[in-house]
């Protein structure tokens, strides 16, 4: 499925735990990022991330003196120790394991995970082969204990004190922040030190603070001739008082190892990091290491994460979930990291969960487990309240138009998914009748006739007028925004990829098959690259090669050029459909534009697709490195667009029928 995994400080691992906290790192064991910790939680499920453990030194005690398995970065870019032991090889599957060589050949293996539903991490070292001679072992682990955006400082207000009992140790830095248990089959003894100076090489490219100090408490000790050494660090009430720590480690390894077994593929793996606890139900994580739950990436996702790999009753969870949140007919667009005031400042989230639950209830009946009535009522209910508050007109100048089309936005304020600001500045604006919005909304309307009857003239008046008042003659393809800045017959036909939507990514198409045929060749032609669409034609104004720099000038690119992996499951989808949806086009399909994908699973995130990509070749990956709705686009490309294999046949035929539209 994928090629070898790089071992380098750019290609990272992820253990997520499903409550919205995570364990991060690079291959090859050098932190680069805030983010990068053993330890990160989340106080309140899915939000308020809390960096409790960073990181931490291993090194073995030989005659020569001590040989080190990590190494740290520290200002102003020097790596120490600057020769430690060999980094034979890393595998991602079924967790990140390293194995290393010492001077003396002796080998060493470490394994991390994270059990699912709790904020725990296990760690194991032990020797590959036999040794007779004694080897002394230890790791001394870093802690900080502040948010996860933010960084910390050497002070004089941390508690370096423990609480020690046989295996356990317990520390509690800072008042209002969880502690940390670290549990072990070692010997601990306190030795507290300040580590001053990590630098954060990643934080550093991207125009951030880039350095921390960090407290070292103690050390563990083991003596690995003798046994495996074994740590599992955890917040309060995470591991319990009287749990061994090898017997533990043991218990959930198992345990987690066939959790894992279960998913089909590597992709249906990586997917699952997302699907996270948001008592009383679930939500999607948008994306690791800083994204929270966001509307219209939630909606996206859900329908590759769940609909795609059966997992209905998460997509009940996270549908229901939502549903008690729509407000004057509109959804959120997120939830901040610290408190749960949601901001509502989107106009698609809305139309894309208006689609993301009809396919969910299509989904359920084909499967033969029916949504309950009490269900259906209440998504029917969060369906009504959105589009009547759409037709009534809402925040931002959302509205129906007479001709039945959308209207969105006002000055200041980015209301689709092309939403970067930076101060003042609205990088893509789009005010007026964006594209998409347009499809979406005449989706939701079609659909809406399976919950609340009544919109069809709505529809009807609107198909009508996004075929006469879109296409764009001269250029052959469709205009991005009409109406543009709210003036009638103002036209924006700058060529971005919202169009596609026009005829793929959603249940129905609007276009005619050969006004559809050209918007997808010109979209092949000048958007598409292996690893999604650009997010501006190359030759438009303001189009941008590369996403890097300052945060003016990255986020000032995330729409001008920048290629966004998630774009290629409607591209996909449109192709498929307007050659007719047979398996020899999906066969195509799949080789030309699929294979590509799962080739990245190799870089950058391991196992997972990243969020957005240089608009030119190599195509470098950008942003965030584990991006839900990248993942869960491809595994709706995988099982739904494209056909897998393993799926029933009279669920294939029905979701070909349904490519086929």
């Amino acid at each position: 499925m994928s090629g070898p995994i790089a071992v380098d400080d750019r290609t990272e691992w992820l253990e997520a735990d499903g409550q919205g906290g995570f364990a991060s790192g690079t291959t090859l064991g050098v932190r680069t990022r805030r983010y990068h910790a053993l330890l990160l939680a989340a106080t309140t499920p899915p939000t308020g991330r809390m960096v409790l453990v960073n990181g931490l030194d291993a090194w073995v005690e030989l005659e020569t003196g001590p040989e080190f398995l990590t190494r740290q970065l520290y200002a102003p870019g020097v790596l120490a120790p600057e020769q430690g032991a060999t980094l034979d090889s890393f595998a991602d599957e079924p967790w990140p394991t390293w194995t290393y060589r010492l001077a003396d050949g002796t080998g060493i293996e470490h394994e991390l995970f994270v059990p699912r539903g709790r904020a725990v991490v296990a760690l194991r070292w032990r020797l590959v082969g036999r040794r007779a001679a004694a080897l002394p072992f230890a790791v001394r682990p870093f802690l900080s204990g502040r948010d996860s955006h933010a960084l910390h400082h050497e002070n004089p207000t941390f508690r370096f004190m423990e609480v020690t009992s046989a295996q356990r140790v317990d520390w509690h830095p800072y008042d209002g922040v969880p502690g940390v248990r670290a549990l072990s089959n070692g010997r601990y003894h306190a030795e507290p030190k300040w580590y001053r100076g990590f630098l954060y090489s990643e934080e550093r490219a991207r125009g951030l603070d880039d350095t921390e100090d960090l407290a070292a408490p103690g050390v563990v000790q083991w003596d690995l001739s003798q046994t495996d050494a074994v740590l599992l660090l955890g917040t309060d009430g995470a591991l319990p008082d009287d749990l061994n720590a090898a017997e533990g480690f043991s218990r959930l390894r198992r345990s987690e190892r066939a959790r894992r077994a279960r998913f089909a593929t590597r992709l249906e793996r990586a997917g699952d990091s997302y699907i996270v606890r948001r008592d009383p139900g679930k939500t999607i994580v948008a994306g690791y290491p800083w994204f929270t739950d966001w509307g219209r990436d939630t909606f996206i996702s859900l329908r590759g994460l769940c609909l795609a790999t059966g997992r209905l009753a998460d997509a009940r969870s996270i549908l229901l979930e939502w549903a008690d949140l729509v407000s004057e007919g509109m959804l959120p667009n997120r939830f901040v990291d610290q408190g749960d005031v949601p901001e509502y400042n989107t106009v698609d989230a809305s139309l894309w969960y208006v689609v993301a639950a009809h396919e969910y209830l299509e989904a359920a009946e084909a499967a033969g487990r029916p949504a309950p009535a009490r269900d259906r009522k209440a998504l029917g209910l969060a369906v009504q309240a959105i589009l009547a508050g759409h037709v009534r007109g809402t925040r931002y100048r959302i509205r129906v138009a007479d001709d039945g089309l959308l209207a969105a936005g006002e000055p200041g304020v980015q209301l689709t998914w092309m939403d970067a600001k930076v101060g003042d500045w609205v990088v893509t604006p789009r005010i007026g009748k964006p594209v998409e919005i347009q499809a979406l909304w005449l989706n939701a309307l079609r659909i809406a006739e399976c919950f609340t009857p009544g919109y069809a003239s709505l529809y009807a008046k609107g198909v009508e007028s996004f075929a006469r008042r879109f296409w764009n003659p001269a250029a052959g393809w469709l205009y991005d925004v009409i109406d543009a800045d709210h003036v009638p017959g103002r036209l924006d036909p700058t060529l971005r990829p919202n169009q596609i939507l026009a005829v793929g990514g959603l249940p129905y198409s609007l276009l005619q098959s050969d006004r559809a045929r050209q918007v997808v060749d010109a979209v092949e032609r000048r958007l598409w690259t292996p690893l999604g669409l650009r997010s501006l034609a190359p030759g438009e104004e303001g189009y941008t090669p590369r996403y890097q720099g300052g945060i003016r000038e990255r986020d000032g690119a995330y729409h001008r050029g920048t290629v966004w992996p998630w774009l290629l499951g409607p591209f996909v989808e449109a192709w498929v459909r307007v050659r007719g949806g047979g398996a020899d086009v999906r066969a195509e399909a799949r080789r030309r534009f699929f294979q590509p994908l799962l080739d990245h699973l190799s870089e950058a995130g391991v196992g997972h697709i990243s969020e957005i990509a240089d608009a030119e070749p190599p195509h470098t990956p950008r942003g965030c490195p584990f991006q839900a709705w990248s993942v869960g686009e491809a595994l709706r490309l995988d099982r739904l667009v494209l056909g897998t294999p393993e799926l029933p046949q009279p669920e294939r035929e029905r979701r070909a029928r349904s490519v086929a539209r």
